[in-house]
């Protein structure tokens, strides 16, 4: 039986989504299991989710979905490489026959010639020799031109974000030396992180109606708008005022070496991260001041959230150390069972299960949980939760 794994965020799941999972299964078969390694609470753009992790695997396997899996944190606040070496080691491990993603083009053999360029020495040394030559020159437009020098129009692919991580996806199934048969489904709809409406609008412009109060259902298959009618009715959606009282408590407590030490923090860009801390007054104020050519906003705010939620450098080497099971029907579950004793990485369901594994895989997991909290504390609740919520769940059934 085939199956077929999906790099996801589900930040709110929608009608692109359902889309995807539709696709992928009317162009592998009805009998293939559909493995989602999805972002927990915050996600890459460096950001909370607007429903915690649970609630949004929920509405996936709602919607079509198999089987529902934890990133964890390190790796989504990783750059776009690591999130996507990170998703992809856990759908290796859970067996993925293919990896199904969106893309502008959907055209593979491009997407390919990309990933192989990227992975180059020779490329990566020209890339440096142009922002080398060129202080203006961001990382991203650099690439761009010493794509473009090496592979002609092709190089175009880098300035579509579905496509960029595609590319990067392609790279970690090489990396990985693993043999998961691409399948790249032409994204319909907005563009990614656009402001327009339509059949397929985008997840940010989702959120944005989300945050007016506005009426999701046209845009989210019911079975996902269920899910979060009942979240949003009982107060567990993130309140962003608050989260960014509670983050800005923890980061006001941090020394310039805590900076120092975080991911992407090389160059003196943590110190320069501390400074514009220390001379704005708001998470976004801190972000533009901090931000550069060469240090995006996405970059700022993913460091600003390591600070917080206590994630160094270490942290995100390598692969994840485990696979935590956030929701599955019962399709997922008898895929579990088939590969079960028979996986690279351990398999949590239970949360006592961690306490089994390495010293590293258990700050992980410590990592994650204590963002949970944190998540939840930040949710206009009309009475606050009992703490220590993610180590008590296990997978939800549907």
């Amino acid at each position: 039986m085939p199956t077929v794994g999906i790099v996801c965020e589900y930040n709110p799941f929608h009608m692109g989504h359902f889309y995807q999972l539709k696709e992928t299964r009317r162009m592998l078969g009805g009998d293939v299991t559909t493995v989602c390694v999805m972002s927990g609470d915050f996600v890459q753009r460096g950001e909370a989710a607007v429903f915690n992790k649970f609630v949004r695997a929920e509405a996936a396997c709602r919607c079509g979905a198999d089987l529902v899996v934890e990133l964890p944190l390190p790796w989504c606040l990783s750059s776009a490489e690591g999130f996507a070496f990170g998703a992809v080691s856990i759908l290796a491990g859970l067996g993925c026959d293919a990896l199904s993603f969106g893309s502008e083009s959907a055209d593979l053999s491009s997407l390919r010639a990309l990933a192989d360029f990227a992975l180059d020495e020779g490329a990566q040394a020209r890339i440096h020799a142009l922002m080398d030559a060129d202080a203006s020159l961001s990382f991203a437009r650099a690439r761009e031109l010493a794509a473009a020098e090496a592979l002609g129009d092709t190089a175009a692919r880098l300035s579509d974000p579905n496509d960029i991580l595609a590319v990067e996806y392609l790279k970690a199934v090489k990396r990985l030396g693993v043999g998961m048969q691409p399948l790249a489904i032409r994204r319909t709809g907005a563009a990614h992180d656009s402001a327009a409406e339509g059949e397929y609008p985008s997840a940010m412009q989702l959120r944005k109606l989300l945050k007016k109060g506005d009426d999701l259902s046209p845009y989210i298959p019911e079975p996902a708008m269920k899910v979060f009618r009942r979240e949003l009715a009982a107060g567990r959606s993130r309140d962003a005022k608050l989260l960014e009282v509670a983050l800005l408590s923890r980061l006001y407590q941090l020394s310039p070496v805590d900076f120092d030490r975080l991911p992407d923090a090389g160059g003196g860009v943590g110190r320069r991260l501390y400074r514009a801390l220390w001379q704005t007054g708001s998470l976004e104020q801190t972000v533009t001041a901090a931000s550069g050519k060469r240090c995006t906003a996405a970059r700022m705010r993913r460091m600003l959230l390591c600070a917080a939620l206590g994630i160094c450098a270490e942290d995100t080497k390598g692969m994840p150390p485990y696979i935590r099971i956030l929701a599955s029907d019962e399709r997922g579950r008898a895929h579990l069972s088939r590969i079960r004793g028979n996986t690279a990485l351990p398999i949590i369901n239970k949360t006592g299960e961690i306490k089994k594994l390495d010293l590293q895989a258990q700050k992980v997991f410590k990592l994650s949980a204590e963002a949970h909290e944190l998540y939840r504390l930040c949710c206009p609740m009309p009475e606050r939760p009992v703490p220590g919520e993610d180590w008590r769940r296990t997978q939800i059934i549907v």
